[in-house]
C-alpha cells in the first residue's frame, strides 16, 4: 500500500502540473502548428487506402492555413459537433435537476429496497445516476452510507459502494445521458478524418452500455460482499455521519410527482411508438427505417424534450415550478451551468479543426493503421493495449470529453482503417475512462468522497479511501474488459443498427 500511495502521490504532483485543459488545447494547437510547417517542408504525406489518393500535410502558416486559423474560427466553434448536442440535451436536464427530479429519483431508488437486494440497486442507481451529473455524488454517497446504517451495516461500506459506482461506472447506463451525446460527437468529428458521411449516433453503444450498468452492479455487489464487507466490519465509526435518513425518504409529495412525471414519459414513449410503426409515417427514414428516422438522428434533442416535460410535471406536482414562466429561467440555469465546457469547447474546437485541416490525422492514421497492419497485431491486442493508453491517462486527464477530443481523432480513424468501427473504439473508450476514476487523485469528486468518509472515520485519510476503492477499480477494469470480449466474440450489437464488427 505504501508503493501504491508513494505512485499515486507523484501522479498527483505530475497531474496538478498539467495545465487547465484550455490551455492544454490551446498548447496542443500550438504544437499542431509547428507539425505541420515541419512535415510539409519534407514532404510527409500518405495513400489513402480507399481512393488510392495522396494525402499530404498542409502548412498552417500558409495562406489557406491562415484563413483557417483565423477566418474560420468562428466556424470552428460554431460547428464543433458535441457543442449543439449537449446544449440540447442540457435545456431538458436542467428542468429536470431544477425542480427536483433527478434528486427524487436518486433517492427513491435506494430508500425503499429490501435488504438482500439494497447492495446492487444502490450499485445499479449509482451507475446510471451519471445521468444527474454531479448531483449523483452529492446525493448517492450520503445517502448510501444511510441506507446501509439504517439496514444495520458499515456506512462506510455503503458510502463506498455509492462512490464506486458513480465514479468507475460513470460511463455505463441504463439510461441515455449527456455524457452519450458528447461522445457521440467527438466520436463522428473524429471518423469524418477517413469518411466524410460518417455518423455516430448518441444510441451507437446503447445495448452495450445498459447491458453493461447491470453487469456492473453485480461486480460491485460481488466485491462488496466479499471482499470490503470484511474490511469495514472492522473499521470504527467514530464520527457524527451525515444527518438522518428522514431527510432522505421521499415525502408524499415527492411520490406524486414521481408518479406524474412516470405516467408522463409512458404516454411520450406511446406517442413515439405510434408514429414509428406505421410503414408510411413521415417520422421514419428516407429509406422507410426505424433506424434512419428523424427520431434516432435527433435522439439528443428528444432526450431533452423528454427530461423537459417529467421536470416540467414534476416540479408542477411539487410545487418547485409552479407556472410555464418558471421553465425558461430553469432552462437558464443549466445553460449557465455549461460555461466552463463552453470555454473547453472553443479550444478545442480550434484544436480539432487544425488537425483535421493540415491532415495530421489522416497521415497519423494510415501510417499507423500500416505499421499495425504489416506486423498483424491481434484486435485482441489492439483492445489491450488501448485499454491500457487510456486508463493510465485517465489518471491525470479525469475530464473525459477533454481526453477524448485529445485522442479520438487518432485511434478512430487508425482503428477503421483496420476495420475496427468507430463505436467498437467508442465503447473500448467507456471501459478505460470509468474505471480509474475512483483511484484518481485529480478527481474532485474522489476529495468528496473523502469529505463524506471522514463524517464517519475522524481519522481516514487518502489511504483509507484507498484501500477501499482500489479492489472495485481494478475488478471492474478487469471484468468490464472481459465482458467486452465476450460481447465481441459474440457479435452482439453496441447499439440499435451498431454491428460490434
Amino acid at each position: 500500500m505504501a508503493a501504491l500511495l508513494g505512485t499515486l502521490n507523484a501522479i498527483e504532483r505530475v497531474g496538478n502540473k498539467l495545465p487547465h485543459p484550455f490551455w492544454l488545447f490551446t498548447i496542443m494547437a500550438g504544437i499542431v502548428v509547428v507539425l505541420s510547417v515541419v512535415l510539409s517542408a519534407l514532404g510527409a504525406f500518405a495513400v489513402s487506402p480507399a481512393d488510392g489518393e495522396r494525402i499530404e500535410v498542409r502548412s498552417l502558416l500558409s495562406a489557406e492555413g491562415l484563413q483557417t486559423i483565423v477566418g474560420d474560427a468562428i466556424d470552428n466553434f460554431a460547428t464543433f459537433p458535441p457543442l449543439a448536442l449537449i446544449i440540447a440535451v442540457m435545456l431538458g436536464v436542467s428542468v429536470a435537476e431544477r425542480a427536483g427530479l433527478l434528486n427524487a429519483m436518486l433517492r427513491g431508488s435506494v430508500t425503499r429496497v429490501p435488504r438482500s437486494w439494497l447492495t446492487f440497486t444502490l450499485a445499479l442507481t449509482g451507475i446510471t445516476g451519471s445521468v444527474a451529473s454531479d448531483a449523483a455524488y452529492v446525493v448517492l454517497i450520503p445517502l448510501g452510507a444511510l441506507v446501509f446504517k439504517a439496514a444495520g451495516r458499515s456506512p462506510i461500506l455503503g458510502l463506498v459502494v455509492a462512490f464506486a459506482s458513480i465514479s468507475a461506472g460513470y460511463d455505463a447506463s441504463l439510461l441515455i445521458t449527456p455524457i452519450d451525446a458528447i461522445l457521440a460527437g467527438l466520436t463522428t468529428s473524429a471518423a469524418h478524418l477517413v469518411d466524410p458521411d460518417y455518423v455516430v449516433t448518441p444510441l451507437a453503444n446503447y445495448y452495450f452500455s445498459a447491458a453493461s450498468a447491470v453487469f456492473l452492479a453485480a461486480v460491485v455487489t460481488f466485491v462488496a460482499e466479499f471482499v470490503l464487507s470484511r474490511r469495514t466490519a472492522g473499521m470504527e465509526i467514530d464520527g457524527e455521519g451525515a444527518g438522518d435518513l428522514g431527510d432522505m425518504k421521499l415525502q408524499p409529495a415527492e411520490r406524486r410527482g414521481l408518479r406524474n412525471a412516470g405516467l408522463v414519459l409512458l404516454a411520450a414513449v406511446a406517442v413515439i411508438a405510434a408514429v414509428l410503426i406505421p410503414s408510411g409515417s413521415p417520422f421514419r427514414g428516407e429509406d422507410g427505417t426505424v433506424l434512419s428516422s428523424p427520431i434516432i438522428t435527433g435522439v439528443a434533442y428528444v432526450l431533452g424534450i423528454l427530461f423537459l416535460l417529467t421536470g416540467a410535471v414534476y416540479g408542477r406536482t411539487v410545487g418547485t415550478i409552479p407556472t410555464m414562466k418558471d421553465i425558461p429561467p430553469a432552462m437558464v440555469t443549466g445553460v449557465r451551468d455549461l460555461a466552463p465546457v463552453i470555454v473547453l469547447f472553443f479550444a478545442a474546437s480550434q484544436f480539432l479543426a487544425y488537425f483535421r485541416w493540415t491532415g495530421l490525422g489522416e497521415v497519423m492514421a494510415i501510417r499507423g493503421a500500416d505499421v499495425l497492419g504489416s506486423i498483424g497485431v491481434h484486435p485482441i491486442a489492439l483492445f489491450l493495449g488501448f485499454l491500457a493508453v487510456v486508463a493510465l491517462m485517465n489518471l491525470l486527464i479525469t475530464s473525459g470529453s477533454a481526453m477524448w477530443t485529445l485522442i479520438g481523432p487518432i485511434f478512430v480513424p487508425m482503428f477503421m482503417l483496420l476495420g475496427i468501427s468507430p463505436e467498437t473504439t467508442q465503447a473500448l473508450y467507456r471501459i478505460a475512462d470509468s474505471t480509474t476514476n475512483v483511484i484518481s487523485p485529480m478527481s474532485p469528486y474522489f476529495v468528496m468522497a473523502l469529505g463524506f468518509l471522514q463524517r464517519y472515520r475522524k481519522d481516514a485519510g487518502i489511504g483509507t479511501l484507498m484501500s477501499l476503492t482500489l479492489p472495485m477499480s481494478v475488478t471492474m477494469l478487469v471484468t468490464w474488459t472481459l465482458f467486452f470480449l465476450a460481447w465481441w466474440a459474440l457479435g452482439i450489437p453496441l447499439g440499435p443498427g451498431v454491428p460490434v464488427r
